[in-house]
């Protein structure tokens, strides 16, 4: 299956170097490339669906929309769309607020190719890449009371059912998997699912998996 790619960068010379860098690799395509995000979202209007973009590879410093602006737009038009932050500044605030807009990885802009190739299979097929580093950021940005207040919700402590649901969820499985496996209806898993996104105070589900992995309840397999 091709993973469409669509890069997001004012650096020109960096959306050339990111395209060629996966212009080798069969399974992914570069539907669209942009120096800015509202050129982006006008390509995302007009391309035909077998070229929309599965992942969004995007730069936080771009002018005049920076990329924070961008990923909301984009949460909030298109939420099925994966986004991938592409950043010179990796460091534990830009971290924790991009984990609560719901993107699905970050990765330095000096990281290499393996990892690039890495990071998007990663985040399509499982929705998240999530780096033993990412992790290490995100725990110290938790414990930093200062920085970490809006961060998650943490008023309502979620049921041991809501965990069991969280476990799953994090699994991959379907809302019909879900209910199959705890004898619900699916019904029933989707009220779940939007009671627990409404409790922490997520986007999606990729903010979900950041959620149970920084709070114990779920082990993803980090990147070491």
């Amino acid at each position: 299956m091709i993973t469409n790619i669509a890069i997001i960068d004012d650096e020109q010379l960096i959306v050339e170097g990111v395209k060629m860098l996966l212009s080798t690799e069969q399974s992914i395509s570069v539907t669209i490339t942009s120096n800015n995000g509202d050129d982006f979202l006008d390509s995302l209007r007009s391309i035909s669906p077998q070229e929309f973009p599965h992942i969004c590879l995007v730069d936080i410093q771009m002018h005049p929309m920076d990329g924070f602006e961008l990923v909301e737009i984009l949460r909030e038009t298109y939420p099925e769309l994966k986004i991938i932050i592409l950043s010179s500044h990796y460091k534990s605030s830009v971290l924790g607020y991009m984990v609560k807009l719901g993107v699905s990885a970050f990765l330095p802009k000096n990281s290499d190719k393996k990892t690039f190739i890495e990071a998007i299979t990663q985040v399509h097929k499982n929705g998240v890449y999530f780096t033993a580093e990412d992790h290490r950021l995100l725990l110290s940005y938790l414990n930093d009371s200062q920085k970490n207040k809006g961060l998650f919700n943490e008023n309502d402590e979620l049921s041991e059912r809501e965990k069991e649901v969280v476990r799953l969820i994090c699994k991959e499985l379907t809302n019909n998997e879900i209910a199959e496996k705890l004898s619900l209806s699916p019904r029933t898993i989707e009220s779940h699912r939007q009671r627990i996104l409404d409790k922490i105070g997520a986007k999606n589900t990729v903010g979900m998996v950041i959620y149970a992995v920084v709070n114990g309840i779920y082990d993803l397999p980090f990147k070491l």
